[in-house]
């Protein structure tokens, strides 16, 4: 009979990977040989301030993703309640998240769209977002599309949950 810490090392060694994979949604793109056509990011949450951590985990990602895969096509789509924090109306209190916003776009090439159809139910236009953000008919759908391109869905969750 094998000795209970032996059982138990065996056992950790095997849930090391999983804790792993469990704490970086992209892990498994990175262990990757080739790099997929592409890979959207998908923020959908209940949390008026989800943007504060979720646009600074995107730019983390993007960066370890651009760094395994240069040029690799990324997009992001934001389709819950946070989205309403890219309104220009919120510029001043959501700075740094609207300065990061701009950076993906401009500086990294890398689209964000929110979603029209949640935005039109709290009476929010399309002019009422700046114009490095991009107003989709529908934020689900738009993932889809870039699903049938071949893209990666990455879906971002709080971590403190």
């Amino acid at each position: 009979m094998k000795s209970p810490s032996l059982l138990f090392f065996c056992f950790a060694c095997l849930l090391l990977p999983l804790a792993h994979a469990s704490t970086s949604p992209i892990a498994h793109l990175l262990e990757r040989s080739e790099a997929p056509p592409g890979v959207v990011f998908e923020i959908v949450s209940g949390d008026d301030d989800a943007l504060h951590w979720a646009i600074p985990a995107v730019q983390d990602y993007i960066r370890q993703l651009r760094a395994r895969f240069p040029g690799l096509s990324m997009a992001v789509v934001t389709h819950g309640r946070e989205q309403f924090g890219l309104e220009k109306n919120h510029q001043q209190d959501n700075a740094k998240v609207h300065k990061a916003t701009r950076s993906l776009v401009q500086d990294q090439d890398v689209p964000v769209h929110v979603c029209g159809t949640h935005a039109s139910w709290r009476g929010v236009s399309e002019e009422d977002f700046p114009d490095y953000v991009d107003v989709v008919p529908q934020g689900p759908t738009q993932i889809q599309l870039y699903e049938e391109l071949g893209y990666e869905l990455v879906v971002l969750s709080d971590p403190t949950d």
